[in-house]
């Protein structure tokens, strides 16, 4: 499934459509595609201020606009540059809940000439459903998103 969609990444980047508007439909179809991607966004750092500002997202509004780097999985991403999988939140003492329906979280961070410029932050509602696969498919969608920033 994850393979079938790289092409329709791939697309989206290369569309004549603005930032926003492709960042936006990699959101929609991830989540409408993949069936435990309950939530998903993009964060990228605020300017010079050591925390995470939310963009493009598809799933259910959220109040965790900002974030400070080194709280919850994200800030944490933002810090470590490693991909963060979890899959189990609530077993997580640094986890900042979005909603009770959230079971597990992958975080990949997004570089741009080396630099963690911010990340891609996926929920689920399914227990422990991540896998290598994910990673690796977040991992080149954030290379084909770090062409277009």
């Amino acid at each position: 499934m994850l393979d079938s969609l790289r092409s329709q990444i791939t697309a989206i980047t290369h569309s004549a459509a603005k930032t926003d508007t492709k960042l936006q439909e990699i959101c929609t179809l991830l989540k409408e595609n993949v069936t435990h991607y309950d939530w998903v966004g993009f964060y990228f750092r605020n300017g010079d201020k050591e925390e995470l500002k939310l963009g493009p997202y598809a799933g259910a509004p959220t109040n965790h606009t900002l974030i400070p780097f080194g709280k919850g999985i994200c800030g944490q991403v933002a810090v470590s540059n490693q991909n963060f999988v979890v899959p189990d939140v609530m077993a997580q003492n640094n986890y900042i809940a979005c909603s009770i329906t959230v079971k597990a979280e992958i975080v990949v961070p997004l570089f741009v000439n080396g630099v963690n410029i911010g990340q891609i932050d996926i929920d689920s509602n399914t227990p422990d459903p991540f896998t290598k696969s994910d990673e690796r498919f977040l991992e080149f969608v954030n290379a084909q998103v770090a062409q277009i920033l």
